[in-house]
């Protein structure tokens, strides 16, 4: 192979609010991080595809919304972000749960109602979670998780060292939450209190079965912040948000306040398993931009294009990465359902005896004078 980095056009990735400059128009990558960028997208794409398949064969059931289609979207971030930055999202969560800490075992294994999975069998598709990480969770309620994102930013802000970068908060939503008015009340504290929070908008064009044009009077999403800047990013090109991503949180990390960042992205299956996903939209749409904008195709043609990897050493991969994810699922299948007791594990507190349960140190009422503190 020809070199060990190469540098990639980026140019035409970005549109700006209330910047003057944006993120660069060219990107130098390794073939290291390449490579592995690629087999990380490779497994979110084989690990949505076998939830796809056990669920129709009944061994997921209940809720589950794939990713296929999105995964340059959260391995962008994830390559961007820092292990200390907080990051919270929507019920879309797998790869999400993937990226901050988990396996593709912990992940199917949650879909599964196995105790090994990564919230112990008892989130499902929809809640999972790993504080150790920094992953506060996919959320089951439409724009709620925004709430809770603006407030790990304001946590970030409270604990950050005087005269350092602050650790960021993002918080993912799809289109189809973008007029919450939580997310707007939250923005406005961001933005009054010059939070590091990343407001990003996975546009994925159809908010459930209803495009964007039929659901909101504004398709620019990334100017919906009115005075907090904006930037919208093609989110089918991994390299463009990873350096799209950097920007923002050294914008938003040296204390200028919260941005906008929306990804123009494209979802391959349904809303959900329970929605086909060709009633509103046609199969030619979706052929269409498999054929032209797939991100694992576009990571591909990179690694060809830069002489990092073969055709053939791709598929030699790929086939490897498919055992590997089935190895992960058989696994998983072994795996014990979690024992009546663990019901209220990590629900109710144990005690309030301090730091024995679920209780923090201090209990703060509505007022001071019904405020109380634990003995320790």
């Amino acid at each position: 192979m020809s070199s060990t980095s190469h540098a990639f056009d980026i140019s035409g990735s970005y549109e700006l609010h209330n910047f003057e400059t944006g993120p660069p128009e060219t990107t130098e990558v390794t073939k290291e991080e390449l490579v592995n960028i690629f087999e990380t997208m490779y497994t979110m794409r084989r690990m949505e595809i076998t939830c796809d398949n056990e669920y129709k064969a009944r061994n997921i059931r209940g809720f589950c919304h794939l990713y296929d289609g999105q995964e340059a979207v959260a391995c962008g971030i994830q390559a961007a972000l820092a292990p200390e930055d907080s990051w919270v999202t929507s019920y879309r969560c797998h790869v999400l749960a993937l990226m901050r800490g988990g396996s593709v075992s912990e992940v199917i294994g949650e879909l599964f109602g196995k105790a090994g999975g990564v919230t112990k069998g008892k989130g499902g598709s929809m809640h999972m979670y790993n504080k150790e990480h920094n992953f506060f969770g996919g959320h089951g309620i439409v724009g709620a998780q925004v709430p809770v994102g603006t407030g790990l930013a304001f946590a970030n802000k409270y604990k950050a060292k005087p005269g350092e970068p602050m650790n960021v908060a993002i918080a993912c939503y799809g289109d189809g939450a973008a007029n919450q008015g939580q997310i707007w009340e939250s923005a406005n504290m961001a933005n009054l209190w010059d939070l590091p929070m990343i407001y990003c908008i996975e546009n994925n064009h159809y908010g459930m079965g209803t495009s964007i044009d039929r659901h909101s009077s504004i398709s620019d999403y990334y100017k919906m912040g009115n005075a907090i800047p904006g930037l919208r990013i093609d989110g089918m090109n991994v390299l463009s948000v990873i350096e799209g991503m950097k920007f923002a949180k050294e914008y938003v990390g040296a204390g200028n306040g919260p941005i906008y960042v929306e990804m123009m992205t494209y979802r391959y299956h349904g809303h959900s398993m329970s929605d086909p996903g060709t009633t509103y939209r046609n199969r030619d749409e979706i052929e269409f931009t498999r054929s032209n904008r797939d991100p694992v195709e576009h990571v591909k043609s990179c690694l060809q294009e830069a002489d990092f990897m073969s055709a053939e050493e791709i598929k030699e991969t790929e086939k490897r990465i498919r055992k590997e994810v089935q190895k992960e699922v058989m696994k998983a299948k072994e795996w014990a359902t979690p024992e009546y007791k663990e019901v209220a594990t990590d629900i109710y507190a144990k005690s309030l005896t301090p730091y024995d349960g679920t209780y923090p140190p201090f209990v703060r009422m509505p007022d001071f004078a019904k405020s109380f503190t634990f003995d320790v």
